[in-house]
C-alpha cells in the first residue's frame, strides 16, 4: 500500500452561517456542498460562494450532469440545480446512517459512517446491487479515471484512500494533518480532491499524479466516470 501525507494547497471558508460540511461535489464549474438547511455552490478559483438551494442536506452530495443528489436523513433527493426542485426521492440505505455519495456509470455509491460498507444502489429505486466493507468510517465517495476514492474520519485522524472496487483493499492512503477531518469528498477530474472538513471549512487536496492520464473534459468526466472500472463491477452486480 502507498502512503503519504495529503497536500493541502488549499482552504475555503468558512462560509457566513455554515457549521459543518455534509458532502461536496463538482459540477464542472461549481463546487456544491450540503450545509444542513440548503446546498451552497461556490467558485473553486475565487473562493465566492455564488449560489445556494434550500433544501435538507444532511450528508452525501452528488452531481449526475445534470442533476444534484443530496442525502437528507434518511432519503436521497434528486435535485434540479437550476431552479431547486426536489424531483425524485429514494431511500438511502443505511437509514439515516449514510455520509458519502458520488456518482458513476448510472448509479449512484453511499457511504456508511456507522456500517463502515460503501453500496452501489439503483438511482430509481435505491436497491443495493454491491457492497463495499470499509475498516473505517466512509465520510465521503468520489471515482476519478476508473480509481475508487473515499475519506475516512475517526476521533482526530482523517485520510483519503484510493481502495480496490471489487475487494476494499486499500491501494494508497493521503494522510491529513492530525485534527483535520473529512467530511464529503470530490474530485475535480484533474489534479484536485475537495474535501468538507471540521470549521466549515473546504480543503482542497493534491490528486497523487499517475505515469499516465486519460482524463478528458471535466464536464464530459462528470458523466463518464469511473470507466472501466465501474464497468467491471457493474456487470458483476447484474
Amino acid at each position: 500500500m502507498k502512503r503519504a501525507a495529503a497536500e493541502i494547497v488549499r482552504e475555503y471558508g468558512p462560509f457566513p452561517g455554515v457549521d459543518h460540511v455534509h458532502g461536496v461535489t463538482y459540477d464542472g464549474q461549481r463546487v456544491w456542498f450540503g450545509a444542513g438547511d440548503r446546498m451552497i455552490a461556490f467558485d473553486p478559483e475565487s473562493g465566492k460562494m455564488v449560489g445556494s438551494i434550500d433544501v435538507a442536506a444532511h450528508a452525501g452530495t452528488a452531481f449526475d450532469g445534470e442533476h444534484l443528489y443530496q442525502i437528507a436523513d434518511d432519503r436521497i433527493q434528486k435535485i434540479d440545480p437550476k431552479t431547486g426542485r426536489v424531483l425524485a426521492t429514494i431511500p438511502a440505505p443505511g437509514g439515516g446512517a449514510d455520509s458519502g455519495l458520488a456518482w458513476a456509470e448510472g448509479t449512484l455509491w453511499v457511504g456508511q459512517y456507522r456500517d463502515r460498507k460503501i453500496h452501489q444502489i439503483d438511482p430509481q429505486t435505491g436497491a443495493i446491487l454491491r457492497t463495499i466493507e470499509s475498516n473505517r468510517f466512509v465520510t465521503g465517495v468520489s471515482w476519478v479515471d476508473g480509481e475508487l476514492w473515499h475519506g475516512t474520519w475517526e476521533g482526530d485522524e482523517g485520510d483519503l484512500r484510493r481502495v480496490d472496487p471489487g475487494t476494499g483493499e486499500v491501494l494508497e492512503k493521503l494522510d491529513m494533518p492530525r485534527g483535520v477531518h473529512v467530511s464529503g469528498l470530490e474530485s475535480d477530474g484533474g489534479d484536485r480532491f475537495f474535501c468538507g472538513s471540521n470549521g466549515g471549512k473546504l480543503r482542497a487536496v493534491l490528486r497523487p499524479k499517475r505515469g499516465s492520464t486519460s482524463s478528458g473534459p471535466q464536464d464530459s468526466r462528470r458523466v463518464d466516470q469511473p470507466k472501466k472500472a465501474a464497468k467491471a463491477w457493474s456487470a458483476k452486480a447484474r
